[in-house]
């Protein structure tokens, strides 16, 4: 399975997302999956390519031109694909993956995160969605999440379309045993 994750580019981060993501990904590899990521070097992204390449696994990124500086990208991926924009970078990475990790990111990552879940929310693919919540860092989203479902922006189910925990096995054990069902599309939202 090709497996996109998104997460931060920063090395500034405590050294224990980067360990947890870099365990993640050799974990992937050692289940037979392979990473679509942004491309980059540095913060989570880079952990998540160096656990792959660890483990023997194919790494594809995809990352636009305008990145192609010295150190920024992974230098080990089994295929770099450029783009010209940030957003057909995006498209590439949704069309290559058979599921999605949501890594702890900033600005970035939110709009990844909020893009593909909006798209799984609309019917546009029926793909699943796993958020690392690495020391708790998306326990603030899952509220916000669950307000919005409370206020009646969203539906109780929509709230099942993105899959959180802190746990690699779990993580990997929900992508690998999703069932969608895409007949069900319109229990996701208020649109009559």
């Amino acid at each position: 399975m090709n497996i996109c994750l998104y997460g931060a580019s920063s090395n500034e981060i405590n050294p224990s997302y980067i360990l947890q993501t870099e365990l993640l990904g050799g974990q992937m590899a050692l289940r037979g999956h392979s990473l679509i990521f942004g491309g980059g070097g540095g913060g989570l992204m880079g952990a998540a390519a160096r656990g792959v390449f660890s483990a023997g696994g194919k790494i594809t990124g995809v990352a636009p031109s305008f990145f192609n500086v010295d150190g920024r990208l992974y230098k080990n991926c089994t295929e770099l694909i450029y783009t010209e924009t940030m957003r057909e970078r995006k498209e590439i990475m949704e069309t290559k993956a058979d599921a999605f990790i949501v890594a702890p990111g900033g600005p970035g990552t939110f709009d990844e995160f909020f893009e593909i879940l909006t798209l799984r929310q609309l019917g546009r693919h029926t793909k699943p969605i796993a958020v690392f919540n690495i020391c708790g860092y998306y326990d603030s989203l899952a509220a916000l999440l669950k307000n919005a479902a409370e206020q009646k922006f969203m539906t109780d189910k929509a709230l099942n379309l993105c899959f959180f925990s802190s746990d690699c096995g779990k993580l990997l054990d929900y992508i690998e045993g999703y069932k969608s069902d895409p007949s069900d599309i319109g229990s996701f939202k208020y649109i009559k």
